[in-house]
């Protein structure tokens, strides 16, 4: 017999404490998160997401289970994929739906957008990366440069900027993607736009320091508020959703501009994505609404 659940309580599912690549960091973040929903009057309790993979009877005592912290998922993504599958299958009540939290822990999701008409940049997808792939995706696309990455990655991790003549060091180890480097990610930025609810919150440019591409913070990237979105953005944005499909309590669709001025799907980021609750004007208190109509939605 489960624990009777409070209406008021929520999990957050954090990092696996054996890895201590984010112990400095992901505290902060919970805080930040926790204190917002705080706002609305529920109260967060943060657990590992690796201590409930084959036993998911504790997160059923929760009425909510936020999966906002399972950073490094993807270096232990088999185990990821095992979870999410015995989260679903026990019926968690966990947000985004477990079915969109493995699909979407795989890059390749971005071609089934494209699927749908969802405008992503000139992409290979490969099993392995050949030198004969990198030369045809320069050939094809006319590039200075291009990106080659893993399809299971997480903040710019393994990750490579290459230039035309230069040789790949370390490629990624398996499954990868090769697209053109977009220069606009260094004049125009990435526009990152953040939707609770289905409602769109707030929206973030990110530009990388000079010298660099990635805009991660961990990089130096530079975030900025962006209080009127372009229309542009906008609407792919919200083809990108109505394509998913699903209904999402959080989503961060992440766009940048061609060198057109056509607007181009990055990421949709829809496990853990940062919310930038820094550049939030309103601090997070969108989500923590969203948060609470979940809370008060009957199953």
């Amino acid at each position: 017999m489960h624990t009777p659940v409070e209406s008021n309580r929520v999990a957050i599912l954090t990092t696996d404490p054996a890895d201590e690549t984010y112990a400095g960091s992901w505290p902060g973040v919970l805080a930040r998160l926790s204190a917002a929903l705080a706002t609305a009057g529920v109260t967060a309790t943060p657990t590992p997401w690796t201590a409930h993979v084959d036993d998911c009877a504790q997160l059923m005592e929760f009425p909510l289970v936020l999966p906002l912290l399972v950073w490094g998922y993807h270096l232990d993504h088999a185990r990821w994929l095992r979870a999410c599958r015995a989260w679903q299958h026990a019926g968690v009540a966990i947000a985004n739906p477990a079915e969109v939290l493995a699909s979407n822990s795989d890059k390749r999701y971005l071609d089934a957008l494209a699927g749908h008409g969802v405008a992503i940049p000139p992409t290979t997808w490969t099993e392995r990366v050949t030198r004969e792939q990198i030369d045809a995706m320069f050939e094809a696309t006319g590039a200075a440069q291009l990106i080659v990455k893993p399809t299971v990655s997480g903040g710019a991790w393994q990750t490579q900027r290459l230039r035309r003549g230069e040789a790949l060091v370390g490629a990624p180890d398996g499954a990868a993607m090769i697209q053109p480097y977009l220069p606009t990610i260094e004049t125009e930025g990435e526009t990152s736009l953040l939707f609770f609810g289905g409602r769109l919150s707030h929206a973030v440019n990110k530009r990388p320091v000079p010298g660099d591409f990635r805009i991660q913070v961990q990089y130096g990237g530079l975030y900025t508020a962006v209080p009127d979105p372009p229309e542009g953005a906008l609407a792919l944005a919200g083809q990108t959703l109505a394509a998913i499909g699903t209904p999402l309590l959080y989503a961060r669709i992440d766009v940048v501009p061609d060198a057109d001025g056509r607007w181009l799907l990055m990421e949709a980021e829809l496990i853990e994505p940062d919310f930038y609750l820094g550049q939030d004007p309103h601090a997070g208190a969108g989500f923590a609404r969203a948060v609470h109509a979940r809370l008060s939605t009957p199953p």
